[in-house]
């Protein structure tokens, strides 16, 4: 076997825990997350599994980020980051952030037309901020149902029973910040100075 791949492979391992620990999460939460069993996470941490692109692919999505940072190839030398969008069920997420941790951004744009579907609520360990960029967006958010037009924004915890859609025939476009451990977006702002407007 090349040597360099050798060594690559051999770094796996390592930063595969490094990027676990930094999340917090537990071998069998990211057993839960992945599809790998948990004996099959550990050989491959500590080094007595080799890694295959079959189990590289889900820990490298689920960690959010590239399988290039997850063996550790070379730099190419182009600064742009090529982001690749998801789409699933119609919709369309962009993320926009590559860390592993923390709090994740997405641009999302949702097919119009929304009013027309049965809202499906779903919930989840998190919590979650939206901004709408175009179009209008329909929250159904536990026992509320709103519309959010562009500059509007709303937070919550997900795991309230939550729906997005469509409120109208166009599509909808907003950014969403989310994080997993349940991290609020905290908006800062200077306080106004006295006398101007009172």
């Amino acid at each position: 076997m090349d040597e360099d791949l050798d060594q690559a492979l051999g770094a796996v391992g390592p930063r595969l825990r490094e990027l676990r620990r930094r999340r917090e999460t537990t071998l069998a939460a990211l057993s839960a997350a992945t599809g790998i069993s948990v004996s099959t996470l550990s050989r491959l941490e500590s080094g007595a599994r080799r890694p295959t692109l079959e189990l590289l692919l889900p820990l490298a999505r689920v960690h959010g980020v590239t399988l290039d940072e997850l063996v550790g190839a070379p730099p190419t030398g182009d600064p742009r980051i090529h982001l690749r969008p998801i789409t699933r069920n119609g919709m369309t997420m962009l993320p926009l952030t590559r860390r592993s941790g923390g709090i994740q951004a997405y641009k999302l744009v949702l097919p119009g037309g929304g009013e027309r579907r049965e809202p499906d609520p779903q919930t989840h360990e998190g919590y979650e901020w939206l901004y709408v960029l175009n179009g209008r967006l329909r929250v159904v958010l536990g026992e509320h149902d709103l519309v959010l037009s562009p500059g509007e924004a709303a937070e919550f915890d997900t795991r309230v029973p939550h729906w997005f859609g469509a409120a109208g025939p166009e599509p909808v476009e907003f950014l969403s910040l989310f994080g997993r451990q349940g991290e609020r977006a905290h908006l800062r702002a200077r306080p106004r100075a006295r006398g101007a407007g009172d």
